[in-house]
């Protein structure tokens, strides 16, 4: 196929539906299993891992020294996230495991439970039905780097690690006022949680090990194993102050694991710049296309070459331009959609500025299919947007542009062979202000994660801004949030 007479077209669809459905990262987690687990029927465990449908479930472990409130932190995770809550204290407590009857013996024996065995163990628990339908949240596990590097070659790592950080002097304080109930064998604090049923506390007893001698020798251990995990860990876990009110480290805590972790998928730009005239939104598309190499698509830009190139379309619309009339809305979109459809902007990604101008516009231009995954509004006061547009003038002879207040002409022979575009006199710019803001408060609305910004400054300040929104991925809705 020659490109050049024909140019191939690539359907919206199938790249809204890969993002969507983030068929990238389902593909690379399917191929990350079956080379660990290694199956003598590869298809049928490839089917069965779609049918499970569990990719997107919690893998959380909650770390910290004693008395940082892992176990409050973890029980707080797993009944928001409705996750299995495991502690290696808990693993033990099966009565049909081979490999539990084993680690048993070893502490009936007072002997250390081999780091081979935690590792087992924790594989055989988390292949179970309730960890790899719901998800899990870990307490106080990997205590090692061993422990940590043998979780990994298991292949149960997990997707988030919460590390709680306070001073020594405060978890001290905070251990020894540590009280639990023998019958139901919750934790309690004699000042920061302290039961309200009489009964409650008096059955509390004071757990074994909290003294300050045994506390610092649990911290000094933890202190020299925590470097070494944190280094087998080393772009999936977050440090957070303990040594603040339970529910405000509960809030950092979730945002965390409720973050995206880093993907390789390919993400491509589909960005919608929208702003009333005068609020640079030709000049941020350029500089967007120009750094990202993503295709500038100026609606006003596309219409005029539709007609300069005597296509079809080009003919239907060109009275519409010659007079200075808005083009109609069924004809603009396919125009547009042509351009968006191209191998160019389906593989680099698109900035597009002067469409949709209205709701209605923008719902055909989502029925078609290009869907803009960032929209951006520049907004600007409208006397700056007069004052940007009124006062500028072109020079016929050079074709230079100069603004009366930031750009003046250089040479007074310049300044007097200046010419004002009509469309830039004053009361044309009002009535295409009042134009926007008939529209702009339905655009809002059809469109989510609108991101504003104020465009009353220097275009490189908003240049960055914009470029920071491009490049983070956009927040994951917690559970039961309205979109």
């Amino acid at each position: 196929m020659d490109a050049t007479e024909k140019p191939l077209r690539i359907p919206p669809q199938m790249a809204l539906y890969a993002e969507e459905h983030h068929i990238f990262d389902v593909i690379q987690k399917m191929v990350q299993n079956l080379l660990k687990d290694k199956p003598e029927d590869p298809i049928q465990y490839l089917i069965d891992h779609l049918r499970r449908d569990n990719d997107d479930v919690p893998r959380i472990a909650v770390l910290g020294p004693p008395a940082s409130g892992k176990h409050t932190m973890a029980k707080l995770l797993s009944a928001r996230l409705n996750a299995t809550h495991l502690t290696p204290e808990n693993l033990l407590s099966s009565d049909v495991s081979a490999l539990v009857q084993e680690a048993l013996s070893y502490k009936a024996k007072d002997q250390e439970i081999p780091d081979v065995l935690w590792a087992r163990l924790f594989q055989e628990r988390l292949s179970e039905v309730d960890c790899t339908k719901r998800g899990w949240v870990i307490e106080g596990f990997p205590r090692s780097r061993e422990q940590g590097l043998l979780l990994q070659m298991n292949g149960t790592t997990p997707d988030h690690i919460a590390v709680l950080d306070a001073p020594d002097i405060v978890l001290i304080e905070r251990n020894m006022g540590k009280r639990i109930d023998p019958t139901t064998g919750e934790v309690y604090h004699t000042t920061f949680d302290w039961p309200e049923d009489p009964e409650v506390q008096r059955n509390l007893v004071e757990p074994a090990g909290i003294s300050e001698e045994e506390t610092g020798k649990r911290l000094l251990e933890y202190h020299r194993n925590i470097p070494g995990i944190l280094q087998t860990f080393p772009k999936i876990y977050k440090k957070i102050n303990a040594d603040q009110p339970c529910m405000d480290v509960f809030s950092q805590v979730l945002t965390f694991v409720l973050s995206k972790p880093w993907s390789a998928a390919p993400f491509t730009p589909r960005i919608l710049l929208y702003g009333p005239p005068g609020s640079g939104r030709s000049l941020q598309a350029a500089m967007l296309a120009q750094k990202y190499d993503i295709v500038n698509v100026s609606c006003g830009q596309v219409l005029k070459e539709a007609v300069a190139d005597r296509t079809k379309l080009g003919l239907l619309i060109e009275p519409y331009v010659e007079n200075e009339q808005q083009v109609p809305d069924n004809l603009a979109l396919r125009i547009v959609g042509d351009r968006l459809s191209r191998l160019d902007c389906a593989t680099r990604g698109w900035v597009l500025h002067g469409f949709p101008r209205d709701a209605e516009q923008a719902a055909l231009l989502n029925d078609a299919g290009y869907i803009p995954n960032r929209v951006f509004f520049l907004d600007i006061p409208d006397d700056v947007a007069i004052e940007r547009l009124s006062l500028r003038m072109t020079d016929p002879v050079s074709g230079d542009r100069y603004h009366s207040l930031y750009q003046p002409a250089p040479r007074v022979e310049v300044h007097q062979r200046l010419r004002q575009n009509p469309v830039d006199s004053e009361q044309k710019v009002q009535t295409r202000l009042d134009m926007y803001h008939a529209s702009a408060e339905e655009l809002e609305e059809f469109y989510q994660d609108v991101v504003h910004i104020n465009a009353d400054q220097d275009p490189h300040t908003i240049f960055e801004v914009i470029e920071s929104c491009i490049v983070k991925p956009l927040p994951k809705r917690t559970p039961g949030e309205s979109p």
